[in-house]
């Protein structure tokens, strides 16, 4: 999914009135979440139904733009996050909070402790006090299926692939270095380009970078050992 950056260097803590209590992990609408309930695993913030900023978090909702519960408090959420369409989605945040429309999901990236993008689901619903007025937005946060296991876990030939696709190597150079047919390699690229979703080699690269595939600071790219199934990871331990 292609992101935009964000309006400023980093994102914004805006001054807010007291927090209310923690919102706990149920709906608190009553009527809620587009599902009717908070998403499964998912992570919960309470916002400002007019500046969006964060009024309330739990400490796991925080930890996936590497803050403590404390430390969020007066971010707004839109400077947080990063999306494809981000006026679309500060429009639907806008409609939410005036009172119309019952809440929606949207996938967007996020940017964790480590630097990295990483794509998560937010799911908002509006939340009305007893004279049905708006109170404020209650946002369920949930990273998908591979984000949040740990990532997807490669085996040692297609960790090999990756890495020479991310270095810049060409098919013919990738087969000689592995000992496979030209057709060897580029089968086992079109599957991963099909896995992570990604329509060439450059999104491939930027996708594998953003699910954290990589090991920091090597060059040539390195695929980190917990990314890759076993037998790679022993047969190292043999040299």
């Amino acid at each position: 999914m292609a992101t935009t950056s964000y309006p400023d260097a980093s994102p914004r803590k805006k001054q807010i009135a007291a927090a209310p209590a923690a919102p706990a992990r149920r709906d608190p609408t009553g009527s809620g979440a587009p599902d009717g309930a908070a998403p499964a695993g998912a992570c919960t913030a309470y916002l400002s139904p007019g500046e969006l900023a964060v009024t309330a978090a739990e400490p796991e909702f925080a930890r996936q733009f590497g803050l403590s519960a404390d430390e969020i408090c007066g971010y707004g959420l839109l400077d947080l996050l990063r999306s494809p369409a981000p006026a679309r989605l500060r429009q639907r945040f806008t409609v939410l909070s005036s009172g119309h429309g019952r809440g929606f999901t949207e996938r967007v990236m996020a940017r964790d402790g480590d630097g990295r993008d990483v794509p998560v689901d937010v799911t908002a619903t509006a939340v009305r006090n007893p004279s049905g007025e708006i109170a404020g937005v209650v946002v369920f946060l949930r990273r998908p299926e591979d984000t949040m296991s740990g990532g997807p876990v490669l085996s040692a030939l297609d960790a090999q692939v990756l890495e020479g696709v991310a270095s810049g190597e060409s098919t013919v150079q990738m087969a000689s270095r592995l000992y496979l047919s030209r057709q060897g390699i580029e089968y086992r690229v079109g599957q991963m380009l099909r896995r992570f979703d990604a329509p060439n080699r450059p999104a491939l690269v930027a996708r594998a970078h953003a699910l954290g595939m990589f090991a920091a600071g090597q060059w040539p790219p390195r695929v980190r050992a917990e990314r890759v199934r076993a037998e790679r990871v022993r047969a190292e331990r043999v040299r």
